[in-house]
């Protein structure tokens, strides 16, 4: 987390059968001699081949070369309509089975689709960087899942482009589950909507309490004027206190009108954020030893007033139903319009090695 069916179709030759008398020769060989090879000219649209995973989710849609050794990001420059039109209807298109040799041909695929690529600050989770602006998809612990959510939600701030690389798949399970975002909306209970779209979330995070990531990583400096000038420029609430801990509260949008095709779409992480989202175990031991504002973040309507649990243990069901998992193929590369789709991560074994690049900011 801060942290845009077709085939080629074949030419056939028809061959030519010619017989050479032995007495005469036949002209019409001659003639042949006037004909000169002509170019035979493939569309770029006609370079690769598009399906689905399953014919009754159009998330996400499926493209694949059709020729050998198609270069993604030469294709994907030539052909940027082509992806944003089917990352506004679908919401995300899963690259596969071209030849991607490192994480270079990875960020070169999103320089070419969506520009310079975002370095990753206001962070939420915990992530390695990698090259560039390219870093590890969250790094819980395996045994753990990652609900399903929008990059950068939680802030007024986000990337509307993230794309994910798999380098190595899990030994078993692993798959970053999505779901399209407008239906996650529509799913909703309308007065549930309704009271998040009056009231909005407030986030509330404190640092320094060595239970989540430190000021310093969040905010990407050591320096604590550059991080009240990111406050005061995201109308992000901050306090200090201690030594060295820091408290902030933010109130954002629940959620959001996507700036291209008008279509409003469930956008927070209320769902993450608050303190029914921890294990059992875990939040009473929380509880146990700090008070609910002092926990290390939390979240709340707008106004401050407490989110019932049972309203987004409703909210959970939704996203659950709409959830679409797939295997990851070592090579696939998932691209995401990160307003219409969420993504998020199922428990693993063994090693896995996904990446995460981001690109586009927008703000509301």
């Amino acid at each position: 987390m801060p942290t845009k069916r077709l085939c080629v179709t074949p030419v056939h030759f028809n061959h030519l059968t010619t017989m050479k008398d032995t007495k005469t020769s036949n002209p019409s060989i001659k003639k042949l001699g006037n004909f000169k090879r002509q170019a035979v000219k493939v569309s770029q649209e006609e370079l690769v081949k598009t399906e689905y995973l399953d014919h009754r989710k159009l998330l996400p849609v499926v493209v694949q070369p059709s020729v050998k050794d198609l270069n993604l990001a030469t294709w994907a420059a030539n052909n940027r309509q082509f992806i944003e039109n089917n990352l506004l209807k679908h919401g995300g298109i899963l690259f596969r089975d071209f030849p991607i040799h490192g994480v270079a041909d990875f960020e070169n695929f999103i320089k070419a689709v969506s520009g310079e690529l975002l370095e990753y600050s206001y962070r939420s989770t915990p992530r390695s960087h990698v090259s560039g602006n390219i870093y590890t998809s969250t790094e819980y612990p395996a045994e753990q899942s990652i609900p399903l959510h929008n990059e950068m939600a939680y802030s007024r701030q986000w990337p509307m482009k993230i794309g994910f690389h798999c380098v190595q798949p899990a030994e078993q399970g692993g798959e970053t589950p999505i779901a399209d975002s407008r239906k996650v909306f529509q799913g909703i209970d309308p007065i549930i909507r309704e009271k998040f779209i009056q009231k909005q979330v407030m986030y509330v995070r404190n640092y320094g309490n060595g239970l989540d990531l430190p000021w310093q990583n969040v905010f990407q400096t050591t320096e604590k004027l550059q991080v009240e000038e990111y406050c005061h420029n995201q109308n992000i609430e901050f306090d200090w206190y201690g030594q060295d801990g820091l408290k902030t509260h933010q109130v954002c949008q629940a959620v959001a009108k996507h700036p291209q095709t008008g279509e409003m779409v469930w956008f927070n992480q209320a769902h993450l954020f608050h303190v029914s989202n921890l294990n059992p175990s875990v939040r009473e031991g929380l509880l146990a030893g700090f008070k609910e504002e002092e926990l290390p973040r939390n979240a709340y309507y707008g106004d401050g007033s407490p989110i019932e649990t049972s309203v987004l243990d409703e909210i959970r069901k939704i996203y659950q139903q709409e959830a679409i998992t797939f295997s990851w193929q070592a090579g696939d590369i998932l691209f995401l319009d990160n307003m219409l789709a969420c993504h998020g991560r199922n428990p693993f074994a063994g090693s896995r090695k996904v990446l995460a690049g981001m690109a586009e900011p927008f703000s509301q």
